[in-house]
């Protein structure tokens, strides 16, 4: 039964999203794309405008503009260390999540080899799949695969014993599955892995927008996200826990800084991204109650958890009723993200979305969303993927009516 949510602040919310009053073709937009980037809340749009309008420099100089950047940098690992329950130290700066991840995995790679394993996630964006199976290639290691049960749509764990073994280094899996939206039992497998020695690395990229997420409760030695899943800028973030950071070598140039994070941080970093990073966690504690911003940013997520689980509801229900539509996702009891993917009978998922955002400017996204081993798994990759809609804070009731008159019109009116 869908439920409402009258006490959210929805239109409070809506008005610190600039680009939800953009019209196209005679309409409103409605931007269904989250899992692929959220809106950027005017916040981190004005702390990024005043970083640059003010004078932006590199760091260690001795005049006002470099000392302002250092401290924008500081307040903003402030702010992520408060976001993932860490320490500020915890936290480096790169360019997105997959950068860091590539950097991460070839800093461990120097102490594996031959005879050590690496295991992964079928149901992972291959963010978290690729640079460890690039490092694996690279030292002769071998790989083993979390699987993925193609019917309920989660990670089979079974025969996890068998697969995580005293040989493995470090598993790499995703919180939330940003293809179908399943949210995975991380401390489950963490303890799994902490039983044999291996470090775990956490891919929150698609969780992180959407519900609450604390570093130590999911056992996660590394935890990457982006900023611009979260309303704010292309900044990735890399939380690697400090006994880790501080015994890893990265590739890095003989005079920058051999201590962390700094360590990783390679070249000049993005400052006005990262300036826009703190504006965007204040937003989601905005929503929230209490003493101290660790406690608002929580019931913060909460709001926004069942502000979007009510409209993913709705979508749902809708979805299941129409004739032709297959809906890829885990059984009720499964818990997930407010990401909705499906396809429909006789239709290319590319079709629906130029029709969807043509015809009544609604924009979803298709394909395989770098969730490529599922999508082949589920034998869909040559058929164009999925259809894939997601909720963020700002959607409202109104809009998800208009995404299913516009998916029950295309049905209706199929080429």
């Amino acid at each position: 039964m869908t439920k409402t949510l009258s006490s959210f602040p929805i239109e409070a919310v809506r008005q610190q999203f600039p680009a939800l009053q953009r019209i196209y073709q005679g309409k409103p937009a409605v931007y269904l794309d989250g899992p692929g980037g959220s809106q950027v809340v005017k916040g981190s749009m004005d702390a990024i405008y005043a970083y640059m309008a003010n004078g932006g420099a590199n760091l260690h100089g001795s005049f006002p503009s470099s000392q302002e950047t250092e401290a924008i940098i500081a307040d903003a690992r402030e702010y992520v260390a408060q976001l993932f329950g860490v320490k500020a130290t915890e936290v480096a700066f790169g360019a997105n999540m997959t950068t860091l991840t590539f950097a991460i995995a070839r800093a461990l790679g120097r102490n594996w080899g031959e005879g050590d394993e690496i295991v992964v996630s079928e149901l992972d964006h291959r963010a978290n799949v690729d640079p460890w199976l690039t490092i694996a290639a690279d030292r002769g290691m071998t790989v083993r695969w979390l699987r993925v049960n193609p019917e309920t749509l989660t990670i089979e764990v079974d025969e996890i014993d068998s697969i995580i073994t005293s040989k493995t280094k470090l598993v790499a899996v995703g919180l939330a599955s940003n293809a179908v939206g399943t949210i995975n039992d991380i401390p489950f497998i963490t303890s799994k892995a902490q039983a044999v020695g291996a470090l775990v690395a956490v891919d929150a990229v698609h969780a992180t927008p959407h519900f609450f997420v604390d570093r130590d409760q999911l056992g996660a030695d590394l935890l990457l996200c982006s900023a611009y899943k979260f309303f704010g800028p292309h900044v990735g973030i890399a939380v690697i826990r400090e006994e880790l950071f501080d015994s890893i070598q990265p590739y890095k140039l003989s005079p920058a800084p051999a201590s962390f994070p700094d360590k990783l941080e390679t070249g000049t970093q993005n400052h006005e991204g990262i300036a826009g990073i703190t504006p965007a966690i204040q937003f989601v504690a905005s929503l929230g109650k209490g003493d101290t911003l660790r406690e608002q940013l929580r019931t913060g997520f909460e709001a926004i958890e069942e502000h979007e689980n009510s409209l993913a509801d709705k979508m749902r229900e809708a979805l299941l009723e129409m004739d032709g539509v297959t809906l890829y996702q885990a059984d009720p009891e499964i818990p997930k993200t407010p990401t909705i993917a499906f396809r429909i009978a006789g239709l290319s998922p590319q079709v629906v979305c130029q029709r969807m955002a043509d015809e009544h400017a609604v924009f979803i996204a298709d394909g395989d969303f770098y969730a490529m081993t599922l999508a082949d798994k589920l034998g869909i990759n040559q058929e164009g993927g999925w259809i894939r809609a997601g909720l963020a804070p700002y959607n409202t009731v109104e809009e998800i009516d208009r995404f299913i008159f516009g998916i029950r019109d295309i049905i209706a009116h199929r080429e």
